[in-house]
């Protein structure tokens, strides 16, 4: 066909056969749609109708895998040394992973066996609760960061990142131990906002990677 003769009569056309007979999702239809309605309009110096009438593709809907109960732990048994604990306390605490990461060891509450989420989805703050079974492997590992903590306080590192008013308001809080990581990440980084090189929180991707069995050889938390 001669493209100057295409008209938006021959646009919905194709688009209904995208959706009809080709079966194509809702995103792939929306796709060519742009795609076509770019080319209508810049190319052949044609205007597209906002009413242009054509046969929507169907969003396809799909189920969430939900693992079971045993699946889970299974899954988190076979996590490597470094994650397997952060695996426990997202499962039994309910966390996302930014709320995961974002742990500070002020956030435990060790005799109501809460978590503290601060800023979590739509910034909000929450109280989440967890296993009393993980009291214990919590403050073993604690143990073992307090160490690392004071050992880093001897090499005199910079504190650990702070929300900017915070920092303001009080400069030397980010040397606190109860300003520290729950989970740390394995070596000192460059902080982007400032330069300052300090001890971040464990990466999402290092922690994601860990569940296709691909982690760094060095070890630092267990469980």
């Amino acid at each position: 066909m001669d493209p100057e003769t295409f008209t938006e009569k021959h646009l919905a056309g194709f688009l209904d056969d995208l959706a009809v007979k080709k079966k194509v999702s809702a995103s792939t239809q929306r796709q060519a749609l742009n795609s076509l309605v770019f080319w209508f309009s810049k190319v052949m110096g044609k205007e597209v109708s906002e009413s242009m009438e054509y046969r929507h593709a169907r969003p396809r809907k799909s189920l969430p895998v939900v693992l079971s109960m045993e699946e889970v732990q299974r899954l988190i048994t076979h996590l490597p040394d470094s994650c397997r604990l952060m695996g426990k306390v997202q499962y039994g605490a309910g966390l996302r992973l930014t709320e995961l990461l974002r742990l500070r060891i002020k956030d435990i509450d060790y005799d109501q066996h809460a978590i503290f989420v601060r800023a979590g989805k739509g910034g909000k703050d929450r109280r989440t609760m967890f296993p009393e079974t993980m009291c214990d492997p919590l403050e073993k590992n604690l143990e073992r960061l307090k160490a690392l903590f004071e050992e880093d306080r001897l090499n005199g590192t910079a504190g650990v990142f702070l929300p900017e008013a915070l920092s303001r308001k009080y400069p030397k809080a980010g040397e606190k131990w109860i300003w520290q990581w729950v989970f740390p990440s394995y070596k000192l980084s460059r902080d982007p906002r400032s330069g300052v090189i300090r001890l971040h929180h464990m990466s999402g991707s290092h922690y994601q990677i860990s569940f296709q069995g691909r982690v760094p050889k060095r070890v630092l938390i267990k469980e």
